[in-house]
C-alpha cells in the first residue's frame, strides 16, 4: 500500500459497487484497506443499472465494480479503463427461517417447489429477476407461478420471508446472504443455473495511483476470501 500517495490524497475515493458485492465490499474489504492504510474510500452500493443511470447523468468513480457487460460498454465509451474479472455469483433459493427445506436438486424438484409456494419473492429489475421472470415462461410455469409472485422493487428479496409476504425467495446467492435470518436451501440445479459475472475498471485519471490500488486490493488475497464467505466465486472469466 502506497501510503505516502494516500497522505496526499485530496478528497476520498470513490467507488461504485455492485448491490451483488456488498456484504463482502462493505463489512470486510474496505475495512481491511483502510486498515492497510489506504485513503477514506465513499462507496456507492446499488444494482448496476442505477449506477450506470449515476454515470449517465455526470458521475464519474474513480473504481466502479459491476456486470461485466456493462463495464465492457463504459469502456466503449472511454468513460473506464483497464476493466478486470472480479468474480461471480449464481441464483439461489431461501425459505423463511422456520421453514422446511425444500428439494431443488433437479429441475423436476425445483418446479416441484416453486409452483408449490404460497409466493414467490424476486426482484422486478435485477439480473436474477430478470432471468427468473424468463426461467417460469421456459419451463411453463408462469401461469402458475408469477399471478401470486411477490415482485420486489429494490433491496434483497429475501426480506419477503421475514414478514411473510412470501414463502421462498429467488435472487443472487450473495444478496441472499444479506437476510441473515433467511435460510439458504442453495443454488438453482446446474441444469437451469444462471452466473452473473461482474468486473472491476478505472474511472478518471485524477487520482490515478490511489484508485489503482484500491483497485488491486479488491482482487487480493483478503477479498478473495471475503468473497468466497457471501456467496460469490473468484471468475476466471476475462473482463
Amino acid at each position: 500500500m502506497n501510503t505516502q500517495a494516500a497522505s496526499h490524497n485530496t478528497r476520498p475515493l470513490s467507488l461504485f459497487c455492485a448491490f451483488a458485492l456488498k456484504q463482502a465490499v462493505e463489512h470486510t474489504i474496505l475495512p481491511a484497506y483502510a486498515k492497510a492504510g489506504g485513503p477514506p474510500v465513499e462507496a456507492v452500493f446499488e444494482p448496476t443499472f442505477r449506477l450506470l443511470t449515476r454515470i449517465k447523468a455526470g458521475a464519474r468513480p474513480d473504481v466502479i465494480v459491476g456486470i461485466t457487460g456493462a463495464l465492457a460498454d463504459l469502456a466503449a465509451a472511454d468513460i473506464v479503463r483497464d476493466a478486470r474479472p472480479v468474480a461471480r455469483t449464481g441464483v439461489g433459493v431461501a425459505v423463511p427461517p422456520d421453514a422446511p427445506v425444500p428439494d431443488i436438486s433437479t429441475v423436476e424438484a425445483f418446479i416441484s417447489a416453486v409452483t408449490g409456494a404460497r409466493s414467490v419473492a424476486y426482484s422486478r429489475s435485477g439480473p436474477s429477476g430478470i432471468y427468473f421472470a424468463g426461467l417460469l415462461e421456459r419451463l411453463g410455469i408462469a401461469e402458475q407461478v408469477a399471478p401470486r409472485a411477490t415482485v420486489i422493487d429494490s433491496g434483497p428479496t429475501a426480506a419477503a420471508l421475514l414478514d411473510g409476504r412470501a414463502a421462498a425467495a429467488i435472487h443472487q446467492l450473495s444478496e441472499l446472504i444479506l437476510v441473515p435470518e433467511a435460510k439458504i436451501v442453495g443454488p438453482l440445479p446446474e441444469a437451469i443455473q444462471e452466473y452473473t459475472n461482474f468486473a472491476s475498471a478505472l474511472g478518471p485519471a485524477s487520482q490515478a495511483a490511489e484508485a489503482a490500488e484500491l483497485r488491486d486490493f479488491l482482487h487480493g488475497p483478503e477479498a478473495r476470501t471475503a468473497y468466497a464467505a457471501n456467496g460469490l466465486e473468484v471468475s476466471q472469466k476475462k473482463a
